[in-house]
């Protein structure tokens, strides 16, 4: 098999890993894409379906395939992994992704050693930790696709509150992908200006209340995910385009200052844990991690995220 560049493999051809796919040839960012699954038929039919758009993207190889196939991938694009189940605990959860990540990993390493492993698997900053562990790579080479995914909604929701383009908003949601994430009011910036300093002049400040409509944003996106969850079963998209984000930001060598999951060290008193912060994302991986100087609160609420992290990697063996 002729190995084409760039090559991405994906493992796991589930909801979020298909829709990555699918945003990934829309975007014309890959030439070869292998797709793994424990289901290998399902992996065929998808790889069908998504080689069956060929007259309309950029030319791209889409096979389906085992770890053998993945070799030489540039990127490895890891969504496998349990959803967790009523009753069943986070502890749980963690435990049974775990075991599929120790008997996956070796098998991507032992085929693509150089390539950036991207994880999307959840709880991310744990299973992100434990694909370095078991990895053996230097951690700026293993990332998690941390809160990139809610700094967006996050924006999106200030978007809509100011009237505001998006694009024109720079916030980030930073700690863990999860319950103990926080907003970075003290960082948000819209048309170059703090936060803070466009709320006088913003379109709804005669009726906004402030702390209260602030609060409800920052609830809005922390519990979006549940409440997508209960209408339609799962989320996708997003997370799609997220992981695309990220992927543009690898190959293109961009220098892109997104909030991924990466390992943490000597800030805050936090250490030897995976969590998000913004970090500069480039071919190599993350070239490094930004130590914001945060209000106290923030920094507070940072600290109780890498505790939380660490209570669940704490009764992992790795």
């Amino acid at each position: 098999m002729i190995s084409l560049k760039p090559k991405i493999s994906i493992i796991g051809c589930g909801n979020v890993g298909m829709r990555y796919a699918y945003a990934l040839i829309i975007r014309g960012l890959a030439r070869q894409l292998v797709l793994v699954d424990m289901d290998p038929r399902r992996a065929e039919g998808e790889a069908m379906d998504l080689s069956h758009g060929a007259p309309y993207v950029s030319p791209v190889d889409v096979i389906a395939g085992g770890y053998p196939e993945t070799r030489d991938s540039d990127i490895v694009v890891i969504t496998a992994g349990k959803k967790q189940k009523p009753g069943q605990t986070r502890q749980d959860l963690v435990k049974d992704n775990v075991e599929i990540f120790r008997s996956i990993i070796p098998e991507i390493v032992k085929h693509s050693p150089s390539a950036i492993l991207l994880i999307a698997s959840n709880p991310v900053d744990v299973m992100a930790y434990a694909a370095w562990k078991f990895s053996g790579k230097p951690a700026h080479e293993v990332i998690g696709s941390g809160t990139v995914l809610d700094s967006a909604r996050f924006r999106f929701e200030l978007a809509k509150h100011c009237v505001i383009d998006p694009h024109n908003i720079h916030a980030y949601i930073l700690g863990e992908h999860g319950d103990s994430e926080f907003a970075a009011w003290s960082k948000v910036m819209i048309g170059g200006s703090l936060f803070s300093e466009y709320c006088v002049v913003c379109k709804n400040n005669h009726t906004c209340s402030h702390p209260g409509d602030l609060e409800k944003i920052f609830q809005d996106v922390r519990n979006s995910a549940y409440e997508i969850i209960e209408r339609k079963g799962e989320t996708s998209y997003g997370i799609g385009l997220a992981l695309v984000r990220i992927t543009r930001a690898i190959l293109n060598n961009e220098n892109a200052i997104l909030p991924v999951s990466s390992l943490v060290e000597n800030y805050a008193g936090i250490n030897n844990v995976y969590l998000s912060l913004p970090a500069v994302v480039n071919l190599s991986g993350v070239r490094e991690v930004f130590k914001l100087t945060l209000s106290t609160q923030e920094e507070l609420a940072l600290q109780n995220s890498a505790a939380t992290i660490q209570s669940v990697i704490q009764h992992i063996t790795f």
